[in-house]
């Protein structure tokens, strides 16, 4: 076998790619990662409101979009997404689990409807939908990537004024589901891996930013920033690519050096 070019390695021409939360924020960002490397892009959400505007502006970008509302935290709606993707896309070569939700309250007050609320998306969520998509297309086709959404908050604890047990715990939860499956899965030749993200300026961690404060919030990262529009690309398209192709049941962390630092 010769050996390809790392421009080739990284093309994703031919592929599509299904990105949950595609909307806004990090999954928006992973939409334009991908597309920008030649994959067709499927984004669901919640509401088509957003969804028709990130569509619009990946289109813009040249980028070939269409969009699925679905509320991932909802069987039904879940299964209907990896159904409909494929009957119109015909593929779903690249799954991106992204779609999330947090809560913040003191251990000893959580609402027990709020931790199911924070499961049912950031995890029951993930495993339906990468069950119904592998079944459908990957496992049959002997191929396929699984990018599953962690988060930095998976790999440790919190500083005291940050109180989210179920946010945290469901993405302790994804970074077990995804050494697991990709264990499992590799004999179907499906490559299963997490990132882990930590503070970006997004719509849900907005509000912890602000509160604690953003220059107080970068200085905990040895790097001295948040992360930006850009900083999840790479790593999204090495895991989706062939560039990864020998990469599987791994997390990264992109978050500055924060995890690295005791304390932080």
């Amino acid at each position: 076998m010769t050996a390809r070019s790392i421009q080739k390695l990284f093309d994703l021409s031919g592929k599509t790619a299904l990105i949950t939360g595609g909307s806004r924020g990090l999954g928006l960002q992973m939409a334009h990662a991908l597309g920008e490397a030649g994959a067709r892009i499927m984004l669901s959400s919640r509401k088509a409101d957003d969804l028709e505007q990130a569509t619009a502006e990946l289109q813009a970008a040249g980028i070939d979009t269409r969009w699925i509302a679905a509320d991932c935290s909802k069987e039904e709606d879940t299964r209907r997404l990896a159904t409909e993707t494929l009957e119109r896309m015909g593929a779903i070569d690249i799954l991106v689990n992204n779609a999330g939700a947090s809560w913040g309250a003191p251990a000893e007050d959580h609402p027990v409807e709020a931790w199911d609320k924070v499961m049912n998306l950031n995890v029951r969520g993930y495993f339906i939908l990468a069950q119904q998509v592998a079944r459908a297309y990957m496992i049959p086709k002997k191929a396929g990537r699984i990018i599953n959404i962690a988060s930095i908050a998976g790999l440790n604890g919190n500083p005291p004024e940050m109180q989210t047990i179920a946010y945290n715990t469901s993405k302790s939860a994804v970074i077990g589901f995804t050494h697991t499956l990709a264990a499992e899965w590799g004999r179907y030749n499906i490559n299963v891996n997490a990132i882990c993200p930590g503070f970006f300026m997004t719509k849900m961690a907005a509000g912890l930013i602000k509160s604690i404060g953003e220059d107080k919030m970068a200085s905990h990262a040895p790097l001295g920033r948040l992360g930006d529009d850009e900083d999840l690309k790479g790593v999204t398209l090495l895991y989706a690519s062939d560039a990864g192709k020998h990469i599987t049941g791994q997390w990264l962390a992109v978050d500055g050096g924060v995890s690295v630092v005791l304390g932080a």
